[in-house]
């Protein structure tokens, strides 16, 4: 795998961390919205349940956005170090000459 490639498989980790994180993010609104929706039913096993689920997914939440934010600095400093953006423009001219 060359430097350019390896560059664009660590951008598209990042991407997908952020996705991960957008649907952990959509878990505790939905979690909540269940929790809140209970306070009127009053079902035990929910008002057992639904705190637990929700403190796991904003645990989980905490380390994905923990995790993004090292690999977004990781994905940028190995581009920064490598100088990929002129990597991108030999690739492009080298694609506009071939």
């Amino acid at each position: 795998m060359n430097t350019l490639e390896k560059f664009e498989l660590m951008e598209k980790i990042v991407r997908e961390l952020g996705d991960l994180q957008n649907s952990q993010q959509a878990l505790i609104q939905k979690i909540g919205k269940i929790e809140v929706d209970n306070i009127e039913l009053g079902d035990k096993r929910l008002e057992k349940d639904l705190p637990d689920m929700h403190q796991r997914v904003a645990d989980n939440l905490d380390t994905i956005i923990s995790i993004l934010q090292y690999f977004a600095d990781k994905t940028e400093n190995f581009g920064d170090k490598n100088n990929v953006e002129a990597l991108k423009e030999q690739q492009a001219i080298n694609g506009a000459t071939s």
